[in-house]
């Protein structure tokens, strides 16, 4: 009796806690058996690694997700394993401390050589020894059927979004076609001044090219090619391809813009989220009213700002905007706000929704600083 009392204590360890018992079983005091049963059954990949990053251990889990037998990956460097671009973000990014959980959205790569999206939760963990020694603690979780069903609603958001803006397009497009068809008629007349009707045509076709490249833009797939991007530039692209539904409502796109900065992003992504806001105020706001972007740094962050004159937000409903499928337009999805926000967690950033003072309401767009000189 007395030794299966000192079994009992050595297994359990009795802590009094708020009045209560409770019993800590130590991971390696479980038989074999369960630890292998918990081992073959996780649906998450469980790794250690060494401070300087080479495999230690990884569950068994990993042959049925990537194809690996754990035997194959002990020793291989983390970064092997993922893809470059993810390599280079976290390598310039992401600063592991010491028990605190960081998650990140990764590619990895199978035995088949095909990339699969994971979610990566990351922790570093301090060794016991006092020895200085350390190791770092990552689940793996595969979501990539959570990435297909986002890029699902990403493109019916973006098929939505160019239907919505054909309208303008057309009407933009027409006053430039009309344009050549008369330039045509008096060349083919014989008139003058050829060079000053060619350069006028030319810039007529320039301008038709750039609003269908951008509106072939919406329908392409976003990648997640992540690279310093000029904020300037991108405001531009999305102003040239916005500019003609603004016209047809009488709306004025203003752009305070003194000095350009650079982000750490993918170009595709960001410009999404900036069509989806912009498009918003256009047609939250009234005929002849004005829509302004100002973009400025503050604490090492860039603060894009869309700012428009339309009847504000409740209160009430601002947090229920990122929800899947809630809008409170008749024609909307419901998924712009819901994908813009997913998009700015995956660049460090978010979104803050502010009523303006006078009337209408600010779209805050917040982005970690990319230093240019740093690259």
């Amino acid at each position: 009796m007395s030794k299966k009392k000192n079994e009992i204590e050595h297994d359990h360890t009795q802590v009094t806690e708020n009045g209560r018992d409770n019993y800590y079983l130590h991971l390696a005091d479980l038989p074999r058996s369960i630890l292998d049963w918990v081992d073959q059954h996780s649906h998450e990949v469980v790794a250690v690694w060494d401070k300087s990053g080479k495999l230690l251990f990884i569950s068994k889990s990993v042959l049925p997700i990537l194809g690996y037998k754990p035997t194959e990956l002990h020793g291989i460097s983390w970064a092997k394993l993922i893809s470059s671009s993810d390599k280079q973000y976290i390598q310039q990014h992401v600063t592991i401390t010491e028990n605190k959980k960081h998650t990140v959205n990764l590619n990895i790569r199978n035995n088949q050589g095909k990339y699969i999206w994971f979610e990566s939760t990351i922790t570093k963990i301090i060794s016991n020894l006092n020895d200085g020694s350390y190791y770092y603690i990552s689940s793996l979780k595969d979501i990539t059927n959570k990435k297909e069903a986002e890029e699902m609603m990403v493109r019916s958001e973006k098929m939505s979004i160019a239907g919505q803006l054909a309208a303008g397009i057309a009407h933009e497009i027409r006053n430039p076609l009309t344009s050549l068809k008369g330039f045509l008629q008096l060349l083919k007349a014989g008139v003058d001044a050829k060079d000053a009707y060619y350069k006028i045509m030319i810039d007529e076709l320039n301008k038709i090219e750039t609003i269908t490249s951008e509106l072939l833009f919406i329908s392409k797939p976003m990648t997640n090619n992540k690279e310093p991007e000029s904020i300037q530039s991108m405001i531009t692209d999305v102003i040239a391809l916005l500019q003609p539904q603004a016209r047809l409502h009488n709306i004025d796109l203003r752009r305070e813009c003194v000095q350009d900065y650079y982000i750490h992003c993918d170009r595709s992504q960001i410009k999404q989220v900036l069509i989806n806001i912009i498009k918003n105020a256009i047609e939250a706001v009234e005929p002849y009213a004005t829509i302004t972007i100002k973009v400025r740094e503050c604490n090492h962050l860039i603060e894009i700002d869309i700012i428009d004159e339309g009847p504000g937000i409740p209160e009430d409903i601002v947090h229920k905007l990122s929800e899947p499928f809630f809008t409170t337009k008749q024609s909307g999805t419901g998924l712009g706000l819901m994908i813009t926000q997913q998009i700015l967690e995956q660049h460090d950033g978010h979104i803050k929704i502010l009523q303006n003072q006078d009337k209408g309401s600010t779209f805050r767009i917040i982005l970690p600083i990319h230093d240019i000189a740093k690259s």
